[in-house]
């Protein structure tokens, strides 16, 4: 698979997961609190609420109302007592005996993402990658609008991708503010990515995911999600290397110094 199409799957995969659509109705089961009233989060639920919002959301197009912590563990590959211990930090507790509403449960978890609002995005590359992310048209139908494209190579400048015109780089901040953009998408060589980023900062962007292989240095309160093909397939490589490990070594007996 080429970078360009492996970059477009986690882009669907990155929406998909943040976004799926429920019954209207579910909007009316309860009220929803500020956000200083509901518990902080820890990171580390955070990162599985997607997972069991693209779960509840497949099980939802399969007709199933209720859903145990112990059939939602089991589909997300962690265990039941983790299930529930992030489900109540949404408040949801479930009915021993029932489970919990699916309907309801995705509601929640879309309302902690903050996925019941449109979030405008821009693109600052408008190469290879970054066309074909700014054509992908699940953005948009998933709630991501790409408001605005940018590029420094005035070749580029003028073209439209998508139906959005190419501008030039000098113009993100007035997109920005003109379209009320939250999130940028650096789709540049990694050796224009921190000024990519240092330019939507400037702009006034605080969330930023990241296609470039580099490591951006931007201020604490910007948050940024890094996509590198090249780190994902080094950790495939520690666990392929784990797995040949336990086959040269049976039972994980010790190895022999000399063979290591």
């Amino acid at each position: 698979m080429s970078r360009t199409n492996w970059a477009i799957e986690v882009a669907r995969d990155f929406v998909n997961s943040r976004t799926n659509a429920y019954p209207c109705h579910v909007a009316k089961l309860a009220s929803t609190p500020s956000a200083s009233a509901r518990k902080r989060i820890p990171d580390a639920a955070v990162a599985r609420l997607p997972v069991y919002l693209h779960i509840l959301s497949g099980e939802i197009a399969s007709g199933v109302e209720q859903l145990s912590s112990d059939q939602l563990a089991a589909l997300a590959g962690v265990n039941a007592a983790k299930v529930r211990k992030d489900l109540s930090y949404l408040g949801s507790y479930g009915t021993r005996g029932v489970g919990y509403d699916v309907a309801y449960l995705v509601y929640q978890i879309k309302r902690e993402l903050g996925l019941h609002h449109e979030w405008k995005v821009v693109v600052v590359g408008a190469g290879n990658l970054g066309n074909a992310l700014s054509n992908y048209s699940g953005f948009s139908s998933r709630g991501f609008p790409v408001a605005g494209i940018v590029d420094i190579d005035s070749t580029k400048v003028g073209k439209k991708i998508g139906g959005v015109t190419v501008r030039h780089i000098d113009d993100l901040a007035s997109i920005v503010r003109d379209e009320a953009v939250s999130i940028g998408v650096i789709a540049t060589p990694p050796a224009s990515a921190q000024q990519a980023a240092d330019l939507l900062v400037a702009a006034g962007i605080s969330s930023i995911l990241n296609f470039a292989s580099v490591v951006l240095n931007t201020p604490e309160a910007i948050s940024v999600r890094s996509v590198d093909l090249g780190v994902e397939l080094q950790i495939l490589g520690y666990y392929e290397q784990q797995n040949r490990d336990e086959i040269l070594v049976p039972g994980n007996r010790e190895m022999d110094p000399a063979c290591r």
